[in-house]
């Protein structure tokens, strides 16, 4: 038997030993000329070398440079198939468009450079430790992909490719925080969903439909096998992902109607190269980030939001994006007031009434066909510049009477039988099939900083005759997602409870994003007539009465970590008016005002299972400190650096260390 040693390093063909020790180099000479030797930095002499070193040709070192930085993840044979996966389907493909986009601008005489920045799987990562990772990741990844940006000191232009929860927004917040560069966004597309089967949101509910009797074995196994039917893109729903692509165009940050454009196909390999077109004439006109990312566009992008009844993840990323582009950050009563004005306006998964995928969506027309239902009702600001260095409202007057809407709302027709106007309607018939506008944003005394619910999504058949819903009940409380899901499996979670999971914010977990379980309750037979309050986040396919983001959250000092079991809760959400309340009404047999719950709740102890969660990551504490320190959730958990900084010198000096 071979030694381990002798396995592992295997046996040696001949041509193994003939190492090479010297080569002849590249032909050619560089472009030098006595201004660059006597002026130019070292390094953009011996970026020259390197350039040349890695295969480009001399000649055409004098184009202008532009950098494409991707989450490509993976690595893909050439004709497709996995040589190693990637951690999603989302990131796959995006090497494709990088390449078309490259190609572009080497065409056009200019010199592409890559970087990638590769990005994980919120749906990888549901239910395990791996979630405590998720929101954090954006920060480190902006950061990192900045680090990328000013590190190629002699790019003209950035183009950033990206599809996913994390990737995206990340993305968006790197190239925000170039103000001086033109930049453009390619939103990396979406799968398509199975001709007969489960979306990538509902096939996540397996395991919960499974242990409560609602699927047998050999159909969850079926079933799973399909639900990604193509190897690229985003999910088949607006999450967090499709809400993000839909944001970065919305922004004016990426070219007209490319958000959720299918992966793997024609229409959206050509967003590489118009891409490219686009950076490079953003480049020629002097138009940089700082130009396209106005206060202006922030507001265009929460209407564009709430029309699309989009996730409420975007609520923690779009303040981060204005902050990091130095804008004025969108507060609560911002988000109030947009959404109070601009109606939802698009049927898709998971809102519905009518649950089309998002492949649907684009096209029906996408982002832009609802811009023109905006503009209409006089909600966008159209003097903002887009990435074609054009204003909106010259994109809006184009799209209108463009060949491409005509030709792919015909094809939307005919390849599904479904009317454009039913996925993205007007807002008199969106009246009519009882669509009403996305969030809300309850307070009362578990809530007082507030909290978030996308209360569009409630199902109808638990309102009252008013539209509101109402729900009193007693409370089961769990300091661990793994208790909450094992209570929903095993037939802890009745019909009529009020869940409630605490000390799983910023500073517990990260703010993990729980879908695993308001999936279930969504797809449990039962599971409408059960209400979720935490101060944790949920993903964006998420639906139901789930109330997130409570403020401040338990291990803040927050009085949802003092709930017990069997306390009595009262949730009030307003469909239509836009406002709820949360609050601790009983105790035992007690019945309380809100204003005597207030006070019993702060005279109480914190519950005795609150703390952060053991297996927290230092890396993940670190940013929970930082960001809480610049605002917390309600800011965008962002790295305030100034506020920081004025925190840390002020702890050196109360600790004597200046």
């Amino acid at each position: 038997m071979r030694e381990p040693i002798e396995q592992i390093m295997g046996d040696a063909s001949p041509g193994l030993y003939r190492v090479v020790t010297h080569a002849a180099g590249p032909e050619g000479k560089l472009p030098l000329t006595d201004e660059l030797l006597r002026y130019a930095p070292s390094g953009d002499l011996f970026g020259m070398t390197q350039n040349v070193g890695m295969g480009w040709k001399p000649s055409r070192l004098t184009g202008k440079q532009f950098l494409l930085l991707g989450t490509q993840g993976g690595i893909r044979a050439d004709d497709g198939t996995p040589v190693a996966l990637g951690y999603h389907t989302g990131h796959w493909e995006v090497g494709l468009l990088m390449k078309a986009a490259a190609a572009e601008i080497a065409a056009q005489g200019g010199v592409p450079f890559a970087g990638y920045v590769s990005d994980p799987c919120d749906g990888r990562s549901q239910g395990t430790a791996g979630m405590f990772d998720s929101l954090p990741y954006r920060n480190d990844a902006a950061v990192v992909l900045r680090r990328l940006i000013r590190s190629l000191p002699t790019r003209k232009g950035v183009i950033g490719v990206a599809t996913c929860d994390k990737g995206l927004p990340a993305m968006m917040l790197a190239l925000a925080g170039m103000r001086d560069l033109p930049g453009v966004i390619v939103p990396g597309g979406v799968t398509l969903p199975p001709t007969a089967g489960e979306d990538a949101g509902k096939i996540q509910t397996i395991g919960a439909r499974y242990a409560n009797g609602e699927l047998s074995l050999d159909e969850a196994a079926d079933l799973g096998c399909r639900a990604c039917t193509t190897p690229g893109g985003g999910c088949q729903f607006l999450g967090t992902a499709g809400t993000s692509q839909v944001v970065a165009e919305a922004l004016g940050l990426s070219v007209p109607h490319s958000a959720l454009a299918p992966s793997g196909q024609p229409v959206w390999e050509e967003l590489g190269r118009q891409s490219a077109r686009a950076v490079m004439r953003l480049e020629a006109q002097g138009i940089r980030m700082r130009d396209v990312l106005t206060d202006a566009a922030i507001h265009n992008a929460m209407a564009v939001h709430a029309a699309f009844g989009g996730s409420t993840n975007l609520l923690l990323h779009i303040p981060a994006i204005a902050h990091a582009a130095g804008l004025a950050v969108p507060t609560v009563q911002d988000w109030i007031r947009i959404n109070r004005d601009v109606p939802r306006l698009v049927s898709v998964l998971p809102n519905g009434p009518v649950y089309h995928p998002t492949v649907r969506v684009f096209l029906a027309g996408g982002v832009p066909e609802v811009m023109l239902h905006l503009r209409r009702l006089g909600v966008l600001d159209e003097s903002v510049l887009t990435a074609t260095g054009e204003t909106l409202g010259a994109v809006l007057d184009w799209w209108e009477s463009s060949e491409r809407r005509r030709m792919f709302r015909k094809r939307l027709q005919e390849a599904d039988g479904v009317d454009p106007d039913s996925v993205i309607m007007d807002p008199d018939r969106a009246r009519q099939m009882g669509v009403t506008s996305t969030v809300t944003f309850p307070t009362g005394n578990l809530a007082p900083e507030g909290a978030v619910i996308k209360s569009t999504s409630i199902d109808p058949s638990v309102l009252d005759e008013d539209g509101v819903f109402r729900h009193k009940g007693k409370a089961k409380v769990f300091t661990t997602e793994r208790e909450a899901i094992a209570a929903i499996k095993n037939g802890g979670i009745r019909a009529g409870d009020i869940m409630v999971l605490i000390g799983r914010g910023p500073s517990g977990t990260g703010m993990e994003e729980t879908y695993q379980l308001t999936s279930a309750l969504k797809h449990l037979s039962f599971g409408k007539y059960v209400s979720l309050i935490t101060d944790a986040r949920f993903s964006g396919v998420s639906t139901g009465a789930c109330i997130g983001h409570v403020g401040p959250e338990a291990l803040a000092g927050g009085p949802i970590g003092k709930l017990r079991d069997g306390d009595m809760i009262e949730i009030v959400i307003d469909r239509l008016k836009l406002e709820g309340t949360v609050n601790f009404v009983g105790e035992g047999e007690e019945a309380l005002s809100p204003e005597e719950g207030a006070a019993v709740l702060a005279a109480r102890p914190f519950h005795p299972g609150l703390a952060p969660d053991p297996d927290l990551p230092d890396d993940t504490r670190l940013w929970a400190a930082l960001q809480a320190v610049s605002g917390g959730t309600w800011k965008g958990n962002v790295y305030d650096v100034e506020r920081i900084v004025t925190v840390l010198e002020a702890g050196k000096k109360a600790l004597g260390l200046t």
